[in-house]
């Protein structure tokens, strides 16, 4: 009969609160056995960033993991709903595009859906790529509903997220962590105490004069990465000259309309804005590189671009975009900001906390002795990091502007390696090269090569050997049935007002999708339609 090794990890420390620190102590809580004790170290005179507020689906499911309600969740965080993230001025000035939480119309006898598409837009014979996405159609209409289960419905081709108060998160998961018996303690820490024998923490010592021991660290202290990086000289890897963007200003501003059922990220002379609607706000913010505009000017970027009133003093914050050489060094494991950066484009900064997290949990050791487990987290983190990079790095440089000295060099950069072999396939011949892990898979690729215009050479050749009509045909039952869902669907706002409803409608099944055995996700959610034939 099998049974569970007996473990030596008794105690786990994490330093740090906010959103990483939190989640972190609610699924350490809720799914780790109750002998393991769970000790949370944070002091209030300490800031969080608190600008992360925009998720992608993937947070739905560490919710669910954790057995929280949704409709709980989204009151305690003034949430509303999300179905993508529209681009504003990225490949030309005045363009927009939306990156869907879905698919583009399905595939015809194993071609994907976008050569089909493009052989007939040249061709005169297709409407724009967006009419074929139920969640992009969605979002311009201001419309929001769930997910079906029924696989061969058009309903069932998309997923959704939220936008959040941060803060609000990581108050919520403070209680519910303390719920299920994480201790929390309110100090600052003073110095850290290494074992000689293996250069291991042994110990965080407390202002007051407390001893923290344990048996594995989690170094939730934001940028400073205290543990991982002060005391235990991780390193790190720069990708500042692929990530220029350094800085980053925020305010909350009041709502002045009923809230978008999507994120905004719109383009400005060197970087972008980003506009999140909640219930009761606006979250507003301006990514910046301080080498091609000054603070000032960012500044007044932002305030001259507001749709509310400003209701917050702006808070300015420094970034370099990178990672930790070792996120995972000795027995410390550093989650969230401490472990790395990457801007909030696509909004992955909760994503990751979250995917290190079940990582963890799925690699938690049971000895001292963590070499295998480290080593197969690290390679698990760089994977995830790399792969998100290349997709950012993506936005900056499939863009067609030179009108500012910034996107002069973001058009002109050198690229990664793994960036430019994804390009070279694409523009030859319009196959997106798949990843096995990884989080964007095609329709994101499509939804920004194709939204900033940027089109291959050639298309599938196998498309020749399809019946034209039926083509045009099956094309126009997609259109169609994409709008007619849509024109079914209640507003976002009417969504947000049944709340109450919530536990009644379909969802998506968490064990079967997100466990903590697994963290790979895409924007290709629910249950994907049956492939058609032509």
């Amino acid at each position: 009969m099998f049974s569970m090794p007996n473990s030596n990890i008794k105690k786990v420390v994490i330093l740090g609160g906010g959103t990483a620190g939190w989640m972190t102590a609610a699924a350490f809580a809720k799914l780790l056995p109750k002998n393991i004790k769970v000790t949370l170290v944070e002091s209030e005179q300490i800031g969080t960033v608190g600008v992360g507020e925009a998720t992608i689906p993937h947070l739905r499911y560490f919710n669910q993991r954790l057995g929280i309600n949704e409709k709980a969740f989204m009151q305690a965080t003034n949430a509303t709903y999300k179905l993508g993230i529209e681009f504003s001025n990225w490949g030309q000035q005045s363009d927009r595009y939306i990156h869907p939480f879905g698919d583009y119309g399905h595939s015809i006898n194993g071609i994907a859906f976008h050569h089909i598409w493009l052989s007939q837009f040249r061709a005169g014979n297709a409407k724009p790529l967006d009419d074929y996405s139920l969640p992009v159609v969605a979002c311009m209409a201001g419309k929001f509903d769930f997910p079906l289960a029924d696989n061969n419905h058009v309903g069932s081709t998309f997923s959704y997220a939220y936008h959040i108060d941060a803060s609000a998160y990581a108050k919520f998961l403070r209680n519910f962590s303390e719920g299920h018996g994480v201790r929390r303690k309110e100090a600052r820490i003073v110095d850290v105490i290494l074992r000689a024998s293996d250069g291991n923490i042994s110990e965080l010592i407390c202002d007051d004069g407390e001893r923290l021991n344990g048996d594995l660290f989690i170094d939730c202290s934001g940028f400073k990465g205290m543990l991982i990086e002060q005391v235990l000289k991780a390193g790190f890897e720069d990708w500042s000259h692929w990530l220029p963007c350094n800085r980053a200003v925020a305010v909350a501003s009041s709502a002045s309309e009923a809230p978008l059922p999507y994120t905004k990220a719109i383009a400005r002379d060197a970087g972008w804005q980003w506009r999140i609607p909640l219930q009761h706000r606006t979250g507003n913010g301006h990514v910046f590189c301080d080498s091609f505009v000054n603070t000032d000017h960012a500044l007044n970027t932002l305030l001259n671009n507001l749709d509310g009133d400003v209701l917050s003093q702006p808070n300015h914050l420094r970034f370099q975009a990178g990672q930790r050489k070792q996120a995972w060094k000795a027995n410390c494991v550093a989650i969230g900001l401490s472990s790395g950066f990457l801007e909030p484009l696509e909004s992955t900064s909760i994503y990751l906390i979250q995917a290190n997290i079940m990582k963890l949990l799925e690699l938690f050791p049971h000895k001292p002795d963590m070499q295998i487990q480290r080593c197969e987290f690290n390679r698990y983190f760089d994977n995830e990091m790399s792969r998100i990079r290349d997709f950012l790095i993506l936005h900056y440089n499939a863009t067609h502007r030179e009108d500012t000295e910034f996107w002069r060099y973001c058009k002109n950069m050198v690229l990664p390696d793994t960036l430019q072999e994804r390009l070279d396939l694409y523009k030859q011949t319009g196959h997106i090269m798949p990843y096995n892990h990884g989080l964007f898979l095609s329709p994101s690729w499509v939804a920004v090569l194709m939204g900033q215009r940027i089109y291959p050479n050639s298309v599938d050749p196998r498309i020749a050997n399809l019946h034209p009509q039926k083509i045009v045909d099956m094309m126009n039952v997609i259109e169609r049935e994409v709008a007619d869902f849509t024109k079914l669907m209640p507003t976002h706002s009417q969504a947000l007002a049944g709340l109450s409803n919530v536990d009644k409608r379909v969802s998506l099944d968490s064990a079967s999708l997100y466990g903590a055995n697994s963290t790979r996700g895409s924007y290709k959610y629910g249950n994907k339609r049956s492939e058609h034939t032509a």
